[in-house]
């Protein structure tokens, strides 16, 4: 389908989440397809490329921007909520992120241009199951959590269990993504975000890594790491993960990391990028991760 061909799409706004969901409930039984829309910078791509089509099989198209339940950040001691419609730019500009998080604004600053920033949400980043979704790494370092809701009630759910495979999750079609809530990492936390593409920004990563360490008399206590586009789904790298928590950070070495790293990521051939480019930079940031951790 091209862009012209858009209105052969329906369009709803509903006036509340409970509407959403009663929606959602009624097209999932009849199998019919439907579509969130929020700020849309990934789901206009995808329809500018998808193949002509005389609309017959066109999703509805349900406007949930304007939902105030999607949407703001907030604090409650240590957590930080984030609704599932809140935009990269306001994740730049909120001053609790910026101050506990900022993983999150240096990740959400290579997001696009302003523009992008200004539409894309932390919520359809994650819907569309991309493995190349820059925000969806931020998350993974964070080990957030990802809060569902449809008519049968909320659930919620760990990041590292919601893919499925490639573009693919344990979201149901009658469920909504409300909101994310992480952990906030403490004080002295090393918070470290990496992304290689074609250019800084205005570019889909290469590769890219966020990681989230917190160390005590040499001994890392917490870590997080999500790596994207080196993989079918985001990449936790649990092997790398499981080495830093047993070890004292001076034991951990460069080689054993390497291992690791190579032992979590399965990267592709694609037009961004080759298989051995995106393994010799996935070990390249894994260990720039933790020289910088150790020099601290």
């Amino acid at each position: 389908m091209s862009l012209p061909e858009l209105s052969l799409h329906g369009l709803e706004r509903p006036d509340s989440l409970g509407s959403v969901c009663e929606r959602l409930a009624e097209r999932a039984a009849r199998g019919e397809k439907t579509v969130l829309l929020a700020g849309g910078t990934d789901w206009f791509v995808e329809r500018h490329v998808a193949p002509a089509t005389d609309g017959s099989e066109a999703e509805l198209v349900l406007d949930v921007s304007r939902l105030p339940e999607l949407r703001g950040i907030s604090a409650s001691g240590d957590t930080l909520w984030i609704g599932a419609a809140t935009t990269y730019l306001e994740l730049r500009r909120h001053p609790v992120v910026a101050a506990r998080v900022p993983l999150l604004p240096a990740m959400s600053k290579d997001v696009g241009a302003v523009q992008i920033q200004a539409r894309g949400t932390l919520g359809g980043n994650l819907a569309t199951a991309s493995p190349a979704a820059d925000g969806v790494g931020a998350l993974a370092a964070l080990d957030a959590t990802v809060h569902l809701l449809s008519v049968r009630g909320p659930r919620s759910i760990a990041i590292s269990d919601y893919f499925t495979g490639y573009k693919r999750s344990v979201r149901a079609a009658d469920e909504v993504i409300t909101g994310f809530t992480v952990q906030m990492p403490g004080e002295g936390s090393f918070q470290y975000w990496r992304k290689v593409g074609t250019r800084l920004a205005q570019a889909i990563s290469k590769v890219a890594l966020a990681g989230v360490a917190e160390v005590s008399d040499g001994q890392v206590t917490r870590l997080g790491l999500g790596m994207v586009s080196v993989a079918p789904t985001t990449a936790f790298l649990p092997t790398v993960r499981a080495l830093a928590l047993r070890r004292p950070l001076d034991r951990i070495a460069d080689s054993a990391l390497d291992a690791a790293t190579q032992a979590d990521v399965s990267p592709i051939d694609d037009v961004r990028s080759t298989g051995d480019y995106r393994r010799h930079v996935s070990g390249a940031l894994v260990r720039e991760f933790f020289r910088t951790l150790r020099s601290r």
